[in-house]
């Protein structure tokens, strides 16, 4: 896989995980808007160090 992949999966899965802790929460707009841009930050982070681990940067 290339880096670019890595890293839009990693911020897509991160997004979307990030988007499920207001849920459970019952939180509102902002709460999923704010940990939807955590998760996403975090999914970015984790797919660069996958990325950087595997040989694909």
């Amino acid at each position: 896989m290339s880096s670019k992949s890595l890293i839009w999966g990693g911020m897509i899965v991160g997004s979307t995980l990030g988007g499920f802790i207001p849920f459970i929460w019952n939180g509102g707009f902002i709460a999923y808007s704010i940990w939807g841009a955590i998760g996403g930050f975090a999914g970015i982070w984790v797919g660069f160090k996958i990325a950087k681990a595997t040989g694909a940067l």
